[in-house]
């Protein structure tokens, strides 16, 4: 099977569009989330900077400001591995089945590329 029969048959499958619709709208979520938790932090420091500043006990150095920061980080963190399980969960398989369905009752002959 050629690479462009399997692309127009790919293209015309509904299946791909609603993944890719449901994909586009996952990671549009999950991109807010990161941006307006860096955003937050960010706002944070410049306009409440002393907010921050407060020692979290007597006698430490360490302040909100860390805590929160790392907070962010490890969300990132949290954020980039539930993307990763959704993908391998959901996405992944979806793909798989829809370039099966593809490429399914074609003779590929062994000098085609593999997909």
């Amino acid at each position: 099977m050629s690479i462009d029969l399997l692309r127009s048959r790919i293209a015309s499958d509904p299946a791909f569009h609603a993944l890719q619709r449901r994909r586009d709208r996952f990671n549009a979520a999950l991109t807010a989330l990161a941006l307006g938790m860096f955003f937050a932090f960010i706002l944070t420091i410049a306009f409440w900077p002393g907010w921050l500043a407060v020692p979290l006990g007597t006698g430490t150095v360490i302040t909100r400001a860390i805590p929160i920061g790392f907070g962010v980080i490890v969300m990132s963190l949290v954020l980039i591995a539930f993307y990763v399980y959704m993908a391998n969960r959901t996405f992944d398989p979806a793909q798989r089945e829809i370039v099966r369905r593809a490429t399914a009752g074609s003779d590929a002959g062994a000098d085609d590329p593999p997909v």
